[in-house]
């Protein structure tokens, strides 16, 4: 008799439960005609004309849609492709996505497109082309990325069922100080160095990007032994001329149109179940990070204790499963 309540009782919660998305569901064809991997150039009008973005949507959920903002600016999905071994069997749709100027999609020379207010104007765009709602729309934005999602949740956050902010702080000025103190732990020899080819604008020289290869991004950016090939795939596809009007000559210099970007007295606005992740290693300070989603009205913190700039990587497993477990508890009402 115990076992027969039990397993009534087992099949009372299952049936209660919303129902799960089928690996068919999942792999649904969406579009009529030829198909092409989920692939879709969306265009995106502007007020010097209209120009297309590339996108890729991998499976098919109406509860979960989640959109990958890259860093950069003007980086590219590539160095995100990591979500691809995570997501799909989790049943999470993915869209993958290069933002104007970056290598995917068209690539416009007027320097007035290149501001953060147009760049949020773009991926509401996007949403609605890609007819994402507030049921079932997530941001999952990564460095600039992170920017780029506090503005549009800032905006547009009626939209959004969650918001994810990865590896980014709410002030570039605060980002410039840590990188200071990032700098300062660093041999003396090192740092003169580098002070010395900054101090002559000498930043495409092949000693001093060595120097910040060797010293810096392996340590602080991804601290793999040996890099993903998505992550140098994307390196090789950056476009320097908007990574530089906007964020500066170099990781240890901001100097860009971004240099005075601060959000952190409206973080309190942001009202969406919001999850940041910091890390350990991180070019951003993860205490900072923790606080962020203090200051958020419905906010969660994830730490990657072996993570950099890039952890969802270098800290893989505690990164995913993390973000995982925030989509999920967001998507059951938690």
């Amino acid at each position: 008799m115990r076992i027969l309540f039990a397993l009534l009782s087992f099949v009372f919660i299952v049936s209660c439960q919303q129902k799960s998305t089928t690996v068919q569901e999942y792999f649904a064809t969406k579009d009529s005609g030829v198909q092409v991997a989920g692939i879709k150039m969306i265009p995106i009008k502007t007020d010097v004309g209209t120009f297309k973005v590339w996108t890729k949507t991998i499976g098919n959920n109406p509860r979960v849609k989640v959109l990958l903002l890259h860093g950069g600016p003007a980086m590219t999905h590539e160095y995100m492709e990591a979500f691809e071994s995570f997501f799909p069997k989790e049943g999470f749709e993915i869209i993958e996505y290069d933002q104007l100027g970056s290598y995917y999609s068209d690539q416009p020379t007027d320097s007035s497109l290149w501001t953060t207010e147009r760049f949020v104007e773009e991926v509401e765009q996007v949403r609605t082309a890609l007819g994402l709602t507030k049921d079932n729309f997530y941001i999952l934005g990564n460095s600039w990325g992170g920017i780029l999602a506090m503005e549009y949740a800032l905006k547009y956050q009626q939209n959004l069922k969650g918001l994810i902010i990865c590896n980014m702080m709410a002030s570039i000025p605060d980002y410039e100080k840590y990188n200071g103190v990032l700098r300062s732990r660093m041999r003396p020899s090192l740092v003169d160095s580098l002070q010395q080819y900054e101090a002559k604008g000498l930043f495409k020289d092949p000693t001093y990007q060595e120097l910040v290869f060797n010293e810096y991004y392996t340590k602080h950016l991804c601290r793999l032994p040996e890099w993903p090939e998505p992550v140098n795939r994307c390196f090789k596809h950056i476009n320097e001329s908007i990574y530089v009007m906007m964020q500066g000559p170099s990781e240890f210099k901001v100097g860009g149109r971004l240099l005075t970007w601060d959000r952190k007295a409206d973080l309190p606005k942001i009202t969406v179940p919001t999850l940041t992740v910091g890390a350990k290693y991180d070019t951003m300070d993860p205490a900072h990070m923790e606080w962020m989603s203090k200051q958020v009205q419905n906010g969660k913190y994830l730490y990657c204790p072996n993570g950099s700039h890039l952890s969802m990587w270098d800290d893989q497993q505690i990164f995913m499963d993390g973000v995982i477990k925030f989509i999920k508890e967001t998507d059951a009402g938690k």
